[in-house]
Order: structure tokens, then sequence, then C-alpha cells
């Protein structure tokens, strides 16, 4: 059962505020603030989002945590602070896979927490992945070749970050990329996130910072419509590629050496 009525109560009351002085801060009406103090209604994913970061809570913790004197935060890394993960189930209930197609990859950024947002995503299930949190991401491009770009990737979700394994592929949801399917080149770092490394090696490596990363999915399987082709016989261009990516990343190394 939620605890935001009584939470959202002794916040206000804390900070000496009356309830129009905080309706006018979280621009609504006082009397919603009544109906959700009296718990005779709850604020939407939206709202909710805004009280919380108001007073520099997580949103589990606004809504699950019992907030008075005697309470304090529990410390936690950022990697494996709770973070609220909607999702959909079946008549059965079991947990749906979402599907997340390349034209509702931006609107995915501020929806992924929102139950309204996540229920009206395609949804289905598949016998092999009835355990767990599963989601799938349409990608687009080529430098996840030979993973074709309109391949469907389905991910389990990931708690901990600190569980993210090198050299295995994932889809991170970050604020600046939005959603891309990459190879984590080490284990995740507190201090500086995550190294993303494309299979086409003619995309360079980068970093994603810890504060832009909002989830993380383990590739576990993809769909296609395309079959993959034969390995080609090496060309003399594929060769010069690869005999420059050689190149950089010897320099790369002497560098760090330095």
């Amino acid at each position: 059962m939620s605890n935001i009525a009584s939470n959202l109560k002794f916040l206000r009351k804390k900070h000496n505020l009356t309830q129009q002085q905080f309706a006018d801060l979280m621009g609504i009406k006082r009397a919603s603030v009544g109906a959700y103090e009296e718990d005779r209604a709850e604020p939407k994913y939206e709202l909710l989002k805004k009280i919380a970061e108001h007073y520099g809570l997580s949103m589990d913790e606004l809504a699950n945590d019992v907030i008075d004197e005697k309470w304090k935060p529990v410390a936690k890394s950022n990697s494996s602070n709770l973070r609220v993960l909607s999702v959909t189930v079946d008549k059965e209930d079991k947990e749906n896979i979402e599907l997340v197609p390349v034209k509702a990859s931006a609107g995915y950024l501020n929806g992924y927490g929102d139950p309204e947002y996540v229920k009206e995503l395609p949804r289905f299930s598949l016998p092999m992945f009835n355990q767990g949190t599963y989601r799938a991401f349409e990608i687009k491009g080529d430098s996840m070749l030979p993973l074709p770009s309109g391949s469907i990737v389905i991910g389990e979700y990931v708690d901990d970050w600190h569980d993210i394994k090198a050299g295995q592929t994932y889809v991170v949801i970050s604020k600046d990329d939005g959603v891309v399917y990459k190879r984590i080149a080490f284990k995740y770092k507190d201090d500086k996130g995550l190294k993303l490394v494309s299979d086409n090696k003619v995309y360079e490596p980068y970093w994603v910072q810890p504060e832009d990363i909002l989830e993380v999915w383990k590739a576990k399987a993809y769909i296609s419509t395309e079959f993959p082709e034969p390995s080609a016989e090496p060309t003399i261009e594929s060769l010069t590629t690869m005999m420059a990516q050689m190149q950089k990343t010897i320099n790369s190394v002497v560098e760090t050496k330095k």
C-alpha cells in the first residue's frame, strides 16, 4: 500500500508550508493537495516525479517508505538506486514484453516510468522468456553490424549496473543518446559510467556518464526479417580499414602508457 498521502503531509508540514503554498510551488490547485493528503486521490506520474525531486527523494522512497522524524535515507551507489519501472501483465498476471519501436524512442525517454505510456506500447510474450522482466527495442543504423537496422533486440532489465559484464551487448537508455544498442567495454564505474563500443569499427567508442543513464537492458535475443549473409572474402578496402583501426588502437595504447 502506498504511503504517498502521509508522506506528502509530513513533508509539507516539516517545511512549514500551507496547502496553498505547496500548491503554488507545484503549480496545482489547493484542493488537489487536500485530496492527495487525505488519500482520496494520487498524484499522476509527472507530478509525483516533480514532488520527489523537490524534496531530494527517489520516487520509490516517496511512495513506499514511511517518512517521519525517525526516517533516514538509505545510502546507495548511483548504480543500485531503486528506479521506477513500469510493466504490463497479461490475463494470467505474467509480465508482457513491451516493444519500443524506433518511432517511439524519443517518447520513451519521457514515458519509460509512466504506466500510462508503457501500457500503450505494443506487447507480446515468448515462452522462453517467462521469468524476469524483458523489453524489446527496435534498433536503427549500422553501428552494430552484422545485426541489420530494423532488428528488434529483446533485453532483460538490469537492476544493479555493477552486474553489467564487459564484452557483452546491452540496450542503454540515456538522456543524451536515447535508445542505443552497444557492446560494453568495461564494468560499470561509479565515477565514469559506461564505455559503449560499436561492433562496426567505423564508429568511435564513447562514455555515458552515470547521471545520464536511465535504464540498462541485457541483450538476450533478437528478431530480424533479414537472414545473415555468408562471410565475404576480405577485400583490399576492408583490409585497409582493419589496418587503420589497428594502428589507431596501438596509438591509443601508447598514449595511455605515456
